[in-house]
């Protein structure tokens, strides 16, 4: 575990199941008494805490280790880190270092370290338990612990890293499980629980409300946001609503200490049930991909370009030889449908693509230069890991002076637009004034003004002398493997 500051944080949580719904009313005196404040009476969480926390389990992991390593579980925690402290606290006791000896050395015993903390919740009776992967990686042995403090050594099933979802089994029958609830019917304000074992404190209940939905801090998930307070060792653990229905898995915090800071974070049950269930199947999980680097469409950016409304992706990369190049995608192309699915925000593409199947034939309506068009794209397996290119653009050339704008350029070599696949374009040799505040760089590469395909600097410069000096201008700026649209401001 790595130090975060002031971002979003990995915990470790736990499960749960439920039958009723805790009664509880919100209420105003009829007939109030002059100047006093009317009373609302809080939900009763009682019943449903009793019901959903025999379907808790609390995760320990260990790792075996020589002599030479650390006894602290997470070997690699600095003293800094602000977990650190929180180690030391609840494993005060670790394993001792062996003592050098007198002549030859021996092999020293290999020993299990405790290693993490978490929490799950039960699916089914025959003991197939969920948590978070971060929970499990790296162990080699999980022990899980029911409510009523029986101990089973659990067998890792699969682990997804991308959705930080973890399926374990555990050899039992009879256990108790929980009901699944649907995500897409909260609400923001609606009161909702979680249950985990926070720093080995097991089947702790802590409640709160709904902030938000479809919080995106990742490619495959709009994160449920709540203000439920969650710590170390409630990742992995459910979130339930009032119905005692797990509507998700808690799993980060936003923090600026390691701790809780007010803002929670919980993978929606039904993204994680796809991805469990395929770990169920195969152990691992198959994705698709097309090929493509995508950003928000901004107001500004719909606007400049003729968009009725900001929505949909805008492409600023194109992987060569990949299903968009071949399907004919172009970086500033902006995806507004995908198999005939809405694409209203940037993370809605990568969703949708992520849950096609491999081999598939769909189609993808893209927004080019103020009209729509359908494009025919086969969608491939989305390989384990992708290894982002660290390309830097080129050295910039010394340029002529910079325009009304702010920017001066030159013609791209017609071999240099070969090897980036593009057809056109103007390199930035010098950026000031309202380019440079605007964002455009020296050795950006300029490839549409205002919707229009710069072919080379006679152009380019000709079309921003004709601009309207009251408007501002939508600039499509490739910049090493990514391309986007930058604003101008007049």
């Amino acid at each position: 575990m790595r130090k975060l500051v002031a971002a979003v944080f990995a915990l470790a949580l736990g499960a749960l199941a439920i039958t009723s719904m805790p009664q509880f009313t919100s209420s105003v005196s009829a007939q109030p008494n002059v100047g006093s404040a009317p009373t609302q009476v809080l939900p009763d969480f009682a019943d449903l805490a009793d019901r959903a926390g025999p379907a808790v389990v609390g995760i320990r992991t260990t790792a075996r280790a020589g002599s030479g390593q650390s006894a602290l579980p997470f070997p690699d925690i600095d003293e800094n880190d602000p977990m650190f402290e929180f180690f030391r606290r609840f494993f005060p006791n670790p394993p001792q270092q062996p003592q050098p000896r007198q002549g030859p050395q021996q092999p020293a015993p290999r020993r299990d370290v405790p290693r993490g903390l978490g929490s799950g919740f039960i699916l089914s009776p025959d003991g197939y338990v969920m948590t978070n992967a971060h929970v499990v990686r790296g162990a080699d042995d999980i022990i899980v612990t029911t409510s009523d403090r029986r101990e089973f050594k659990a067998k890792l099933i699969g682990a997804d890293t991308r959705t930080d979802v973890a399926l374990i089994k555990v050899e039992a029958t009879g256990l108790p499980a929980v009901r699944m609830g649907d995500p897409n019917k909260l609400r923001v304000g609606e009161w909702v629980i979680a249950i985990g074992s926070p720093f080995g404190l097991e089947n702790t209940v802590t409640a709160g409300i709904v902030s938000a939905k479809s919080r995106d801090t990742g490619d495959f998930l709009p994160f449920i946001q709540t203000d439920v307070a969650v710590n170390p060792g409630n990742s992995g653990g459910p979130l339930i609503n009032m119905r005692g229905e797990v509507v998700g898995i808690n799993s980060q915090i936003f923090t600026t200490s390691g701790a809780y800071n007010g803002i929670s974070f919980a993978i929606p049950i039904d993204e994680a049930n796809n991805v469990q269930q395929q770990l169920r199947t195969s152990g691992r999980v198959i994705r698709g991909r097309i090929g493509v680097g995508i950003e928000a469409v901004s107001r500004d950016v719909a606007t400049a370009i003729g968009l009725a409304k900001p929505q949909g992706a805008v492409v600023t990369s194109v992987d060569k030889d990949g299903p968009a190049q071949k399907a004919g995608v172009e970086p500033g192309d902006v995806i507004l449908r995908f198999d005939g699915r809405p694409i209203e925000r940037a993370s809605d593409l990568p969703r949708a693509v992520g849950n096609t199947k491999p081999g598939s034939a769909v189609n993808m309506t893209v927004f080019r230069k103020g009209s729509q068009r359908e494009l025919p794209i086969t969608v491939v397996e989305l390989p384990a890991e992708r290894v982002a290119s660290a390309r830097g653009p080129d050295a910039p050339k010394p340029g002529a002076a910079a325009n009304v704008l702010g920017v001066a350029v030159s013609d791209v070599a017609a071999d240099r637009l070969k090897e980036l696949g593009i057809r056109g374009g103007v390199q930035v040799d010098v950026a000031e004034g309202l380019a440079a505040a605007s964002g455009v760089r020296t050795g950006d590469l300029i490839l549409q003004l205002n919707n229009v395909d710069v072919q080379n600097a006679k152009q380019f410069n000709e079309a921003v002398a004709k601009l309207d000096p009251k408007r501002d201008v939508a600039v499509l700026v490739r910049r090493g493997d990514a391309t986007r649209f930058v604003m101008i401001r007049r």
